[in-house]
């Protein structure tokens, strides 16, 4: 069951924890896939740098935490769906449809961006847009990284302390969640949008047009990961990256969006 958005009690089918950040918030369960999701409410945040501009969203659902490779495997085994063992760069986790016990809360990696639609309508959701995901990253306040304004190198996963690992636990570098209680919006793995790539797309939001794009065949994708260096900007709750839908590799995962009602439609931004 979906609670309505301005509850502040716990309801059935969700739970209660505390992130040390904002206190108390509530986590609904996906029933379909097991997803916890965080409510991000309606109103206005700082979106984009130089200078930062307003944009007001209503209020949706963000899991928690990136799809893991044990969600994925049930996926499949319900569907029938690929593995993801194949990447553009790097190496996959998965090897003959199985991927090693030890990695089951690790993020599922080497999935494009068809894979993981096929995977939210399976489960009964959806890809987040990328304003919804730098609202769900960085809060209201316009701040630089999800935890704050300064760089605090053991807030996310990174290469240079990655050490022989890649990919972390989703639930680890909690220090380093958001605002809304969400798990490792910087680092770890790129995170796949909803959204078509568009260069210019600041500047359509700047101006209050939020119209989707035109389909590209790239998709954005948000956070930076594991394999990137700290001394990069990635890890800004603004950067925006991309790739081809198709694009398969060893750093690219994604986290899930649901809306309060049960329209599949994700809402649209309004100019405040």
């Amino acid at each position: 069951m979906i609670p309505s958005p301005a509850s502040s009690e716990p309801v059935a089918g969700g739970r209660e924890y505390s992130t040390g950040l904002v206190g108390p918030l509530i986590a609904i369960e996906n029933e379909k896939d097991g997803s916890l999701l965080v409510w991000v409410p309606d109103g206005t945040f700082l979106a984009g740098e130089k200078p930062p501009f307003e944009v007001c969203l209503p209020g949706f659902y963000l899991s928690q935490a990136c799809v893991t490779n044990s969600q994925y495997g049930a996926f499949m085994k319900a569907t029938g769906h690929r593995a993801p063992e194949l990447a553009g760069h790097g190496a996959p986790i998965w090897e003959q449809g199985h991927f090693p016990a030890e990695l089951a809360d690790h993020p599922v990696v080497c999935v494009d961006w068809n894979d993981a639609q096929a995977y939210c309508r399976w489960a009964g959701l959806r890809l987040p847009t990328e304003l919804e995901w730098e609202k769900a990253a960085r809060g209201v306040d316009g701040r630089h990284f999800p935890w704050g304004n300064e760089w605090d190198r053991g807030n996310c996963r990174h290469f240079d302390n990655k050490g022989s690992e890649t990919t972390a636990c989703v639930w680890a570098f909690g220090a380093g969640s958001s605002d809304f209680g969400c798990f490792q919006m910087s680092g770890n793995v790129w995170e796949w949008c909803g959204d078509s790539y568009d260069t210019r797309a600041y500047d359509r939001y700047r101006k209050g047009d939020f119209t989707p794009h035109e389909d590209t065949g790239r998709r954005v994708a948000r956070g930076g990961s594991w394999l990137n260096h700290e001394v990069t900007g990635y890890f800004r709750c603004s950067n925006r990256h991309h790739a081809m839908n198709t694009f398969r590799d060893a750093c690219f995962g994604f986290r899930v969006a649901k809306d309060p009602g049960r329209s599949p439609n994700p809402p649209q931004a309004r100019h405040p």
